[in-house]
């Protein structure tokens, strides 16, 4: 069955801050000129929202400048940070607040927001399809599609109704093709196409392998006593010092008697045993939280990669057909620990730089004019600043890194003149089991503490259960001829889902049995598995978690 096509001006993948904030741009931008300009955006979550999971705290600079009125149009921006606090864990039991003045000026949080950014990207989505967007989520962009000329023509949805088996089923569906005269790419970190294009067009030539974490959150009703509208919690230290590992945590106190509570993992660990998820239930129990959290509710969990390599590991953005934007990119700011202003930047530099190309009749030329946008906007000075950041906290320690980090941020404003690499891809950082012993962590108690499955239900995770499954291994032999043998198979334990399992076969031999069900879309196999051996592709549009205000 052939696929239809359908024709635009511009495609975007992914309806998140940076994809919707392209789009809204380029529909204000196309209306200021009056300029005929369609825009379309696909998104595999079964609504806009569904796949966003973030802290957050939203520093409101660039909704500022795309909605200057965005209080009078409803966003929910509703908890103004009241307090801001930061506390360095040395045991389980104990910690050192940090004073205010020793903390590095951009993770100061005056001005920001607690936001649920999922709730925030359906209120951009609203706003987009009130300027003439059209957006169709539950379709997932399974491929690019290329003119023999080389340039991106756009994408293909995937097709649906497919069994296990890769034969049609009753229900089957083709994919329809999206051609425009630019794609661009926003599908958040490690995204599935912007990997491709990545490689493809060799984007990431003469940079620094790009560097990410896990970000395992919950959100939990609290008793109102113990709520504290507006307050910000931060930290590093135990319990990943304990087993040699970096990142950090929050606690956020937002509105109606909850609290997000989340732990960064980041991927450059080197224990196979270690497992994100359990250091995260472990961290409850520390008082610092357990204080909170006790006598209430958890009321949701997921779990998504952070992309945090920063300036030098940004790839090249613009290729001959489109743009990668946001996370795709790598745009985050890893030294405010932020990402949504810098997502929402590189989407709206990249409607301007679109809309001038079709104004001009330049299109469809590569948008070498994003690059100089991008190197005049205050995105780049706010990268430029933050380069060093991770590199310092991965070469020096968390205690000599922030002391560094504390000095470049807060006395040279970033201009320190030292550029600080970490050549080093996270997956090659694991060393061999035989140099660790097995991390016992306690049993969950199912009131701070819980099991995976447990939590997997709490995401509303769902995918058609006769699909092909969309965790793809290269060699499906390496996981216990290789995995398991050097790294007694961490794929068991940095996924955050119980995706991945080592099942005992009845003649004692060994098989990995993959639960493609329980996937939360997180992305952690295809950037940790040590091998390089898992490629994570995209599942039936809709599949995957359902996230609400998260």
């Amino acid at each position: 069955m052939e696929r239809d096509s359908m024709e635009y001006d511009v495609v975007i993948v992914g309806a998140g801050p940076a994809g919707l904030a392209a789009a809204c741009k380029l529909r204000q931008l196309a209306e200021a000129s009056g300029q005929e300009l369609t825009v379309c955006v696909v998104e595999k979550g079964s609504e806009v929202g569904a796949h966003i999971l973030s802290g957050a705290v939203l520093e409101p600079r660039a909704i500022n400048e795309l909605f200057p009125n965005w209080k009078e149009l409803g966003a929910p921006l509703n908890v103004p940070v009241t307090g801001d606090e930061v506390y360095f864990l040395t045991s389980d039991t104990k910690g050192v607040k940090t004073p205010h003045f020793v903390i590095p000026k951009p993770m100061h949080n005056d001005g920001n927001y607690i936001v649920s950014l999922g709730n925030v990207c359906r209120w951009l989505a609203q706003q987009a399809e009130s300027l003439g967007v059209e957006i169709f989520p539950g379709f997932a962009a399974a491929e690019v599609l290329f003119h023999e000329d080389g340039r991106v023509k756009g994408i293909a949805t995937g097709d649906m109704g497919v069994g296990h088996n890769g034969e049609q089923k009753a229900s089957y569906q083709p994919g329809m093709e999206l051609h425009a005269k630019y794609t661009l790419f926003a599908e958040g970190c490690r995204g599935h196409l912007g990997k491709q294009l990545i490689k493809h067009f060799k984007l990431d030539a003469g940079k620094d392998p790009q560097h990410y974490g896990i970000g395992i959150k919950e959100l939990w009703d609290i008793e109102p006593s113990k709520h504290k509208k507006g307050l910000v919690v931060h930290g590093a230290g135990w319990p990943l010092a304990e087993n040699g590992a970096t990142g950090g945590f929050f606690l956020y106190h937002t509105e109606n008697n909850q609290v997000v509570v989340g732990l960064i993992t980041d991927l450059n660990y080197s224990n196979p045993y270690l497992s994100p998820f359990d250091e995260f239930q472990r961290m409850k129990h520390h008082p610092l939280f357990k204080d909170t959290l006790e006598g209430g509710k958890r009321v949701s969990y997921g779990a998504r990669a952070v992309v945090k390599g920063g300036l030098h590991s940004l790839p090249k953005m613009t290729f001959p057909g489109g743009l990668l934007i946001g996370c795709d990119a790598g745009t985050l700011n890893f030294s405010k620990i932020k990402g949504t202003h810098t997502a929402m930047k590189s989407g709206m530099l990249a409607a301007e730089a679109i809309a001038e190309a079709l104004a001009s009749g330049n299109a469809p030329a590569e948008l070498t004019s994003y690059s100089t946008k991008f190197q005049n906007s205050w995105l780049y000075e706010e990268l430029y600043a933050a380069r060093n950041f991770g590199s310092a906290m991965h070469k020096f320690g968390t205690f000599i890194g922030a002391g560094f980090n504390y000095i470049d941020q807060n006395f040279f404003g970033g201009k320190l003149p030292v550029n600080l690499h970490d050549t080093h891809a996270d997956h090659a950082c694991l060393k061999p089991a035989s140099q660790f012993s097995p991390i016992n962590y306690p049993k969950p108690d199912g009131k701070i503490s819980f099991d995976k499955l447990g939590s997997v239900f709490l995401s509303n995770t769902n995918h058609e259960e006769d699909q092909p499954c969309h965790l793809k291994l290269k060699d499906a032999s390496i996981p216990i001829q290789v995995n398991l043998a050097k790294w007694a198979e961490p794929a068991q334990r940095y996924c955050p889902a119980g995706v991945y399992e080592v099942i005992d076969n009845a003649d004692g031999s060994k098989r990995f049995q993959i639960n493609a069900q329980n996937c939360v879309h997180c992305k952690t196999c295809d950037i940790k598995d040590p091998s390089q051996n898992i490629n994570w592709v995209v599942p039936e549009g809709a599949g995957g978690p359902n996230y609400p205000n998260m």
